[in-house]
């Protein structure tokens, strides 16, 4: 089982909030490994939209999201993918 991490700064004009983190809670779900997201030091669970909104992760946020389980790389490549999308769809 791996353990992976990697830090990001949040491009979305809206951050993690409402419809981004509700796209990103849907994404982190498809996945079985954990996902965790930190911003300065806090910790949340990247599957729980109430997690991810109480960040505050606004655009130019700098968060790391960790992911840990088989499809771990997986899991993160494509949440990395949505946080760093400039435009929300």
């Amino acid at each position: 089982m791996s353990l992976i991490r990697k830090k990001i700064v949040v491009k979305n004009k809206q951050g993690l909030h409402a419809r981004p983190a509700a796209l990103f809670v849907q994404v982190a779900n498809k996945f079985d490994s954990r996902i965790s997201i930190f911003r300065d030091n806090e910790e949340v669970n990247g599957k729980s939209i109430m997690g991810i909104l109480m960040l505050g992760a606004e655009k130019g946020s700098e968060i790391i999201i960790e992911a840990e389980g088989e499809d771990a790389q997986e899991a993160l490549g494509e949440l990395e993918k949505l946080v760093l999308e400039e435009e929300d769809k």
